[in-house]
């Protein structure tokens, strides 16, 4: 369906008012320099921005946005400055989170009337982390044509800096605000054979990275901060370093996306860290469960890991 709303969509032309001189031409800034933007096809765009520095934008994101007819933003105090900056003139209209179910239709009903629409995100990708995701399957269940100019992405961004397997990830997201349920869901990825990607608030980095440390063991992880910004920074270590640190030094400020490595990238855990995990599972889980999670966590084999969770119950006065 994706491909025959791309064929059939219309290219639109340059608006003239009846009777009088045409609309301005659309255009947009960039080095100085005023290009004019082509007409785009109906239909919705999706389109990457900078997830800090203003320079990363393609020129095809440009033209896109300076060609719609209108741009749908988060947050359109942050995407008025971008707009701005390259001098494009597009209308915007807010669409996020707590408007996005009263706009929706709204929209729909621009894109079937033939509007060319750019979906943009506060910074990177939109879809990633935002409400796009219900927008996107509504235009092509409404047989809209749906495009992307791709670009910036914070996850990808921090990937190719972390010096960490990027054959294959898996994107997390922001895990649960409470550590119960962090460490649960923690362990619930314990077992993916992915490098790890999160994004997480300064406030609760330093609990969230001892989560880490507590379920996965010592695999090495990065802590990518203000990517592409002036302050940018990327600190690696072990997932136990890590959390050392951040307790210690406290919230950084910024933009924060925290890689974890595969199972089997971390160092060799010491047996009184592994005695310490399995007395922590044991006071919560069954033998057999603790000895499981905990070799998970450990990359240790199971039985080798019940032998040691039994010596320990042996060991326990009566």
């Amino acid at each position: 369906m994706l491909q025959k709303a791309k064929a059939a969509a219309p290219r639109r032309e340059a608006v003239t008012s009846p009777g009088g001189p045409p609309a301005p031409a659309k255009a947009f800034t960039a080095l100085g320099v005023a290009a004019p933007a082509a007409p785009i096809a109906a239909g919705l765009h999706i389109v990457a921005t900078p997830i800090g520095n203003l320079g990363d934008i393609t020129i095809r994101a440009l033209a896109t946005l300076a060609a719609a007819d209108a741009v749908l933003a988060e947050d359109t105090r942050v995407s008025r400055n971008l707009l701005a900056h390259y001098g494009i003139a597009t209308p915007l209209v807010a669409y996020h989170e707590h408007n996005a179910a009263l706009m929706r239709p709204r929209l729909l009903e621009r894109l079937a009337r033939g509007e060319a629409l750019a979906l943009i995100s506060d910074a990177g990708t939109p879809l990633i982390s935002d409400p796009g995701f219900k927008l996107i399957a509504a235009a092509l269940a409404a047989g809209v044509a749906v495009t992307t100019a791709p670009g910036p992405s914070a996850v990808l961004a921090a990937l190719t800096v972390a010096g960490l397997p990027t054959d294959r990830f898996l994107f997390e997201g922001f895990l649960p605000p409470k550590s119960e349920a962090r460490r649960a869901r923690i362990n619930a990825l314990a077992q993916t054979p992915a490098t790890l990607v999160f994004f997480e608030s300064p406030r609760r980095l330093g609990e969230m990275l001892a989560d880490l440390s507590a379920e996965l063991g010592d695999r090495q992880g990065a802590v990518a901060r203000e990517l592409t910004k002036i302050y940018e920074s990327v600190r690696r270590g072990t997932l136990r370093e890590l959390a050392a640190h951040y307790a210690a030094a406290g919230p950084p400020k910024g933009e924060i996306v925290v890689v974890v490595g595969p199972p089997g990238e971390g160092a060799p855990v010491a047996d009184e860290e592994i005695e310490k995990m399995l007395r922590d599972a044991l006071k919560t889980l069954s033998v057999k469960d603790a000895a499981a999670a905990v070799a998970s966590r450990t990359q240790l084999p199971r039985r080798e890991i019940y032998a040691r969770a039994l010596a320990i119950l042996g060991s326990r006065p009566e």
